[in-house]
């Protein structure tokens, strides 16, 4: 019976752990005990958690990011004005014949008024510049993707720990029901004489020992079921409960299952792809610094001058301007050469990380048939153990057994009850991950 509590405590510390490292704040759903399935949890935390919103807001930012960009491709235009009022006026001193002549230059009041407008024409850089831009809304759809299929996984293990817990209850709940019982069974025979001190206390020790790992399995359900709504991003203080039981997934598991290796939709490896792609316009974008560019200007001045009566003068010019790269001191070069290193170690970034999730894919896939072979067996042994247990109860009840061989037959069945339990959570927690790696939705 000791194992068997150690068994429960060993499955509860497995669940509640990962609670404190995922766990965090969310937002009401509303009052009232919520009835969730698995696809209604999954509904829920898409439009309630606030990794969802930020990935969404990730998006729409870097969005606002690309149409600032091409705002370069357009006239910039600029209006200014200016007033200016001489306080003291210039002397300028001439000699006019001989005679000495102080002369005031200026105006009491000057007023310029103008309007310009320029714009690139050729400019190659610019234009590959603009393509960056369009690949970083890429890369935060992408990123946005990869929440979303994170925050899936997570969802999913969280709602089959809280099916485990449940589970994990009903063995340990029908554990202290059956040592009450035999506890009672086993009063009554001590009253009449037909057991010894020893048996009846061992009896009771049992059922004393079994009401802990109750206690304890439903502070467990109770931890999980708050990891489920700290990752489904609603309040704490909701009242759910999880509709359906771990066997209902039996049927999946023991489906035909064909090898998944395929890595065309994983998140890293398309990351990297667009990293890669990033880097190839940087280097086109920096090659083009080489290349002359081409800008047209156009300036309309409108000026006015005087004391007390002011006269206006118009004033406009259009410009053309080319600049021409000569030499820099190589900067743009060792530029060049930098960002094509740094691709260089991308490419064999990408090659570690193909090789390691292509390890991954394996190991899950090992997991998955452990699992499967896990439970068969602990399939074919409830059904012994229950029979065993069947028999040892009606050997005690008639005194040919002892209250230890009905103890152990019990553990027996119950060991088996939460190895079946298990394989089939340890399957469902393993796909959940290994649908994330491939990049299932």
């Amino acid at each position: 019976m000791n194992r068997l509590i150690f068994r429960i405590l060993t499955i509860s510390t497995m669940i509640i752990a990962p609670f404190f490292a995922q766990a965090q704040d969310g937002s009401s759903t509303g009052s009232g005990t919520l009835q969730l399935t698995l696809d209604q949890a999954l509904e829920i935390a898409l439009s309630e958690s606030n990794t969802i919103k930020i990935a969404d807001m990730t998006i729409e930012k870097t969005g606002y990011a690309q149409k600032g960009s091409y705002a370069a491709l357009y006239p910039n235009i600029n209006v200014s004005g200016s007033y200016q009022r001489t306080l003291l006026k210039q002397v300028m001193v001439m000699d006019m014949g001989g005679q000495t002549m102080e002369i005031k230059v200026g105006r009491d009041n000057n007023i310029t008024t103008s309007a310009s407008a320029s714009m690139p024409l050729v400019n190659a850089q610019l234009w590959e510049s603009l393509k960056l831009s369009a690949m970083d809304v890429e890369m935060a759809v992408e990123q946005a993707r990869s929440s979303k299929i994170g925050l899936i996984k997570q969802v999913k293990q969280a709602f089959y720990a809280v099916l485990l817990a449940e589970k994990s209850l009903d063995v340990v709940s029908e554990v202290y029901s059956n040592a009450q019982k035999n506890y009672e069974k086993t009063l009554q025979r001590f009253n009449v004489g037909k057991v010894s001190e020893v048996e009846r206390l061992r009896s009771q020790v049992t059922m004393m020992n079994a009401e802990p790992a109750v206690s304890s399995a439903e502070n467990t359900i109770v931890l999980a079921t708050w990891q489920l709504k700290a990752v489904m991003g609603i309040d704490l203080d909701t009242d759910i409960q999880v509709v359906g039981d771990l066997i209902d997934y039996t049927n999946e598991m023991l489906a035909p299952y064909a090898s998944e290796e395929d890595l065309s939709n994983n998140s890293s490896l398309l990351q990297l792809e667009i990293q890669d792609r990033m880097l190839e316009s940087t280097i086109k974008m920096q090659k083009n610094q080489y290349l002359p560019t081409l800008a047209a200007s156009i300036n309309y001045n409108y000026s006015a001058m005087g004391d007390d009566e002011l006269r206006w003068f118009p004033s406009s010019n259009a410009a053309l301007s080319l600049n021409i790269p000569v030499f820099d001191g190589f900067q743009k070069r060792f530029n060049i050469k930098q960002t094509k290193v740094t691709r260089n170690m991308l490419a064999l970034q990408r090659e570690d990380t193909e090789r390691n999730l292509r390890v991954a894919i394996r190991n899950f896939n090992d997991q998955m048939a452990l699992s499967i072979k896990n439970y068969q067996a602990a399939d074919a042994t409830v059904e012994v153990a229950q029979k065993s247990y069947d028999i040892s109860e009606k050997m005690y009840e008639v005194g040919k057994a002892t209250i230890v061989e009905l103890n152990d037959a019990q553990v027996a069945l119950m060991q088996a009850q939460l190895t079946q339990a298990q394989a089939v959570y340890n399957f469902m927690v393993t796909k959940a991950s290994l649908d994330e790696l491939i990049g299932k939705e």
